[in-house]
């Protein structure tokens, strides 16, 4: 009987060395160089969008808020830089962590005549995910889903040398 249940003890020990091993998906940082955290969102329509789906295109993964200046700042070179994308392998996914969700962010839009590919966080649960510390920050992830850069605040998007970046990253394999 001894035997028995020192057998079921160290497989129980085992299996649980072997969880704790396993490393998930959700437990990878969003950093450099690692697989950008999957997740689902809703758009502005109630449409589901899920980022694995974009898998094979480059996609920016901009967190932002309409309160927030830096964030209000670098909207109109975001929307240069969707235009210009346009038909490209590319996606830009503008997650707004708006307490106020869908109604603050199509107000804001309407103001300042923006179109830009939103979706709605207002319980901040993927920006926590992906460990923000403040808005605007923006991931860049490649056509594999791996993060490649990071951008914490304002950045000009439609900067003819930040647009010669992200073509170069739609098509390095």
């Amino acid at each position: 009987m001894k035997r028995w249940i020192a057998a079921l003890l160290l497989i129980a020990a085992l299996a649980l060395a072997a969880a704790g091993c396993a490393k998930k998906e959700a437990d990878v940082p969003a950093l450099e160089g690692n697989p950008a955290p999957d997740f689902t969102l809703k758009d502005l329509s109630g449409k589901p969008v899920q980022l694995s789906s974009l898998k094979g295109k480059l996609v920016l993964v901009n967190f932002w808020a309409t309160w927030c200046p830096p964030c209000r700042e670098e909207i109109p070179s975001m929307v240069k830089l969707n235009q210009a994308m346009q038909g490209k392998n590319f996606q830009m996914l503008a997650i707004s962590i708006d307490e106020g969700g869908k109604n603050a962010v199509e107000d804001f839009f309407k103001r300042g005549g923006v179109t830009l590919p939103a979706l709605l966080d207002s319980d901040g649960q993927v920006a926590r995910r992906y460990g923000t510390t403040g808005v605007p920050e923006t991931f860049v992830v490649d056509p594999k889903g791996v993060i490649r850069k990071k951008v914490v605040g304002g950045l000009d998007w439609s900067h003819p040398e930040v647009m010669q970046a992200l073509r170069q990253l739609m098509t390095d394999k």
